[in-house]
């Protein structure tokens, strides 16, 4: 998202009190919780350790009117997990809330980086 053809980062957050209820890395896990079929793979997947994946899971189920994330205990046909209709509704207006705001800034953007550098001239206090 940040680089020569785009240098503008937003990133969107959504609050429940101080917790963090969605933003980014909550969307992706939510994506890869909806692929793989399991919390500790959607972690994996994703290069997160296994208790960040289950702290991430257990915010976004606590902020929220229902669940996000559903599971299945483990046994002989194994556990589970997969993201709820609540969680489906939450993870596309999420997605598309930030397809607007990227969208949005497109035309202030342009001036914005009719003046921006592609890279920063060398400090003037280096010595």
């Amino acid at each position: 998202m940040s680089g020569a053809s785009n240098p503008l980062k937003i990133k969107l957050q959504l609050y429940c009190g101080d917790e963090i209820a969605m933003g980014p890395g909550k969307a992706d896990l939510l994506e890869a919780i909806a692929r793989e079929g399991s919390i500790s793979a959607a972690g994996r997947a994703l290069g997160m350790s296994y208790r960040r994946t289950w702290l991430l899971v257990d915010a976004m189920n606590r902020c929220w009117d229902v669940p996000l994330v559903e599971t299945a205990m483990g046994g002989k046909q194994g556990g589970g997990a997969r993201v709820s209709p609540r969680g489906e509704a939450v993870l596309a207006a999420y997605r598309a809330l930030q397809d607007d705001l990227t969208r949005a800034s497109e035309v202030s953007l342009g001036a914005l980086t009719a003046a921006l550098r592609g890279s920063p001239r060398a400090s003037q206090h280096e010595g």
